[in-house]
């Protein structure tokens, strides 16, 4: 997404990404740490509506720092509305961070806690804008759908994507990924959290609205070591809030 040579390691690691991307000094940077006891209970937000077409996942794709799945989103089949939201985004992608050991790797955290993993299902606003390129960098253009992983028994879902893996091992390299139906990453409980925030990386448009579900889905050490196997750690620390309101 960012043309400039940032990364997650060495001199253009996070902490210099300002240097970059003078908005990653922000006010509505992401990830956050969500402090339980500081988040308002906000009785007019309602359930997501989740309504994924399975049909619209076409490849799973290397792009350097991570790998995401690419779904179809020039129509309306793939999309989440309700919640925090209002009417319907897209589904896009989605990909995972991940940590050098199993004891750090999400990007978001809990009362200061760590998951191994964070999956995200990036949308954007196909009711005001007409691609995600458009969407990207505009205040109500993206929601992204984050899911924490916890090391434990493997997932079978996951075991799909970490199968794939292997046709993918270098930057730019793509291959067929379809009719992988991305519900199956969601954990049984939809209860969530809800903030404005950023890209976590580069270019860190501030333009995302995000939704975070309480409960985490499981992946072993093993698929972790798969994921390592491509690029070794690319998630970013806790950013300031800044004032920002954390609602569930």
């Amino acid at each position: 997404m960012a043309s400039l040579n940032w990364r997650y390691q060495g001199n253009n690691g996070p902490d210099q990404w300002h240097k970059l991307y003078p908005i990653a000094n922000g006010n509505h940077q992401s990830p956050i740490d969500i402090k339980t006891k500081e988040v308002k209970k906000d009785p007019a937000l309602g359930h997501l509506k989740i309504s994924w077409n399975l049909s619209t996942c076409k490849e799973i794709v290397n792009v350097g720092h991570s790998f995401h799945v690419n779904f179809e989103d020039k129509d309306n089949r793939s999309v989440v509305t309700g919640g925090p939201l209002t009417g319907n985004y897209r589904l896009h992608q989605f990909h995972f961070h991940w940590g050098q050991a199993d004891d750090q790797g999400s990007e978001h955290t809990v009362d200061g806690a760590k998951y191994a993993s964070e999956l995200h299902l990036v949308h954007w606003n196909s009711d005001k804008y007409s691609s995600f390129a458009e969407a990207s960098d505009k205040p109500d253009g993206l929601s992204v759908i984050a899911v924490f992983l916890k090391v434990g028994p493997p997932n079978e879902h996951v075991q799909d994507i970490v199968k794939a893996l292997g046709s993918i091992k270098t930057k730019g390299k793509k291959a067929p990924f379809t009719n992988f139906d991305p519900s199956t990453l969601l954990p049984g409980s939809l209860d969530y959290w809800t903030y404005p925030g950023s890209l976590t990386h580069p270019p860190l448009f501030e333009s995302v609205t995000w939704i975070i579900y309480k409960e985490p889905i499981t992946i072993s050490s093993e698929q972790l070591a798969q994921f390592r196997s491509l690029i070794l750690t690319n998630h970013r620390l806790p950013q300031p809030l800044k004032g920002r309101q954390v609602r569930t």
